[in-house]
């Protein structure tokens, strides 16, 4: 059987790895004011496997042999643990359907290709016979982007790319990288590394997500601000088509009619099969440093951020959280941890901030990179104490930074933590022009307290900046509430709905790095217009007449 390995099929990442909250003596207080849940009540156990009804695989003896000619007999499966884990993604819809049995549709085999070659013969023999394939990376994906429809009656075939993942090329005299598609983060980053390379590209799902998945989903990572979002990153892609490949080569720039790079870049595999990209890279920078910083209040830390985002300061990463998510962060650090709000070695601070006239509960953690020589770094970060002076703020040095550094793919573990004790948590997030940043704010949070009012339950909700631009910026939400057991996914649309419909309502877009899929496509025509999605549409159903490739995604 094959060596690729894959999340839990209830949950985020590897077994044996989750989030406790014994060592933050903080955090059971916290979750019990913000949403009534007590940490110290006991998980509720884990449905068996052995006890999911999971459709029998509806493959033909014919196809599945085809295929298993194709890869080999050790990478083709219909195994039941194997079809359920490509079945989801992970969000929270998805985890509630998963851990509830509701399986209406699996795929019925999944195939681990171990080149291109082979990508391009499973293909081929796909819609020969009519079959729909759906690419799998990672699987970290949220936004319902993997899962089969409920009614397909073909069979449903999951193209998993875990064995191509290798760093093909490195042209140094250009700085560009041909890496296959399957390659997950964390070796995408050893394999550049290695060569002295960096691609600089770190979403939240970093550790179990693909290069190819990126592309796919127009994925941003915590550095864009520096290195761009995965679509300022991909110069060239290599996709297979039934019968053909199509090849962008990795020019720097090109004026040859509508982007297909652009039309690539975010189809969720609904055009083919991303086989290899061709990424721009960087030298590993000679000194990195993340610097924690606090704000008197979350306008003074917008503006800041807009100030540092048109200054002549280059940082890789700005970011912000409001109040809320600032006394998350303070709640789930170690007794033994750096800086917060109320640990003894903070008092005196904490004493001349009141003595400033700060409201202690609306302080806003901040934290800004900085990459380059360390004079480089060293300029950057005068300019940027500068501006956060300017604009009330403190330096509160590297401790903050550092934990950030170390804790940054840690926050799924703690979904799922909260989850398993009955609480329904996920995120939502946005961009918007720095002039309806705070509006976007203002009417989401409403929104979702809103939606905790109709259902009668207590919730929360926070958010912090991200990814800044010259124009605007990206508001990253995240929200829970106690759920109702069976009526959870019902809760969770309703609240989840109302968020989405005010990032639309308040200027923002439907989501900005986290796909559209299934669970954003039906504000696609509010975001883009109906002639918008006329001209998805027609893209398409041209590229695929009968909908062999990932059916049902991005279009309402």
């Amino acid at each position: 059987m094959t060596s690729v390995q894959h999340m839990k099929w209830w949950g985020w990442g590897l077994d044996g790895v989750s989030f406790h909250h014994e060592d933050k003596p903080a955090l059971r207080p916290f979750v019990l004011e913000a949403v009534g849940l007590d940490l110290d009540v006991p998980a509720e156990p884990m449905i068996s496997f052995d006890d999911l009804a999971v459709p029998d695989s509806r493959i033909g003896d014919e196809l599945l042999g085809a295929l298993t000619a194709a890869v080999g007999e050790a990478h083709t499966t219909t195994d039941g643990m194997e079809r359920v884990v490509h079945t989801y993604g992970k969000s929270l819809r998805d985890l509630l359907r998963v851990r509830a049995g509701d399986l209406p549709r699996v795929p019925d085999v999944v195939v681990y290709p171990a080149d291109e070659g082979e990508v391009r013969q499973v293909v081929d023999l796909a819609v020969e016979a009519d079959a729909v394939i759906i690419p799998f990376g990672g699987g970290s994906n949220i936004s319902g982007s993997l899962e089969p429809p409920a009614d397909e009656a073909r069979p449903v075939i999951s193209l998993d790319l875990g064995r191509l993942d290798r760093l093909l090329e490195v042209d140094e005299g250009s700085g560009l990288a041909r890496i296959q598609a399957g390659t997950l983060g964390p070796d995408v980053e050893r394999q550049l590394g290695d060569r002295g390379w960096t691609l600089g590209h770190f979403p939240d799902s970093f550790t179990h997500s693909t290069i190819g998945g990126w592309a796919a989903t127009r994925s941003s990572g915590m550095q864009s601000d520096k290195y761009g979002d995965i679509a300022d990153i991909v110069r060239g892609v290599r996709v297979v088509r039934p019968g053909k490949m199509l090849v962008v080569r990795p020019v720097p720039s090109a004026s040859t009619g509508p982007s297909v790079r652009e039309m690539v870049l975010g189809s969720e595999g609904r055009l083919g099969v991303i086989t290899e990209v061709t990424v721009q890279v960087h030298r590993i920078p000679e000194h990195r440093v993340v610097l924690g910083y606090l704000f008197p209040s979350w306008k003074s830390g917008l503006s800041a951020m807009r100030e540092i985002s048109i200054s002549e300061a280059t940082p890789s990463i700005t970011r912000v959280s409001d109040a809320h998510e600032t006394g998350f962060s303070f709640a789930t650090r170690k007794k033994t941890e750096g800086f917060s709000i109320s640990g003894t070695a903070s008092k005196g601070l904490m004493a001349v901030l009141e003595k400033r006239g700060w409201d202690l509960d609306q302080a806003c953690l901040s934290f800004v990179g900085f990459e380059g020589s360390k004079g480089h770094v060293s300029d950057q970060k005068a300019i940027v104490r500068k501006i956060i002076r300017s604009h009330g703020g403190i330096v509160l040095g590297k401790g903050p930074g550092e934990l950030y550094d170390q804790k940054k793919f840690d926050t799924p573990y703690i979904r799922d933590y909260l989850l398993d004790r009955g609480a329904a948590a996920d995120v939502s997030e946005t961009a918007a022009p720095w002039s309806r940043l705070q509006q976007v704010y203002d009417d989401v949070t409403a929104a979702a307290n809103s939606a905790y009012d109709e259902l009668g339950v207590k919730g929360w909700i926070m958010c912090h900046l991200s990814h800044s631009y010259h124009s605007g910026a990206c508001l990253y939400f995240t929200f829970a509430f106690p759920h109702g057991g069976d009526v959870a996914l019902k809760q969770y649309q309703t609240v989840k709905n109302a968020i989405q419909q005010s990032f639309i309502d308040a200027g923002g877009t439907l989501s900005h790095h986290h796909a559209v899929g299934t669970e954003h496509s039906a504000w696609l025509e509010q975001d883009i217009s109906p002639a918008g999605v006329e001209l998805v549409s027609g893209l398409i159903g041209a590229a695929d007449p009968r909908a062999n490739f990932n059916p049902g995604k991005i279009l309402p």
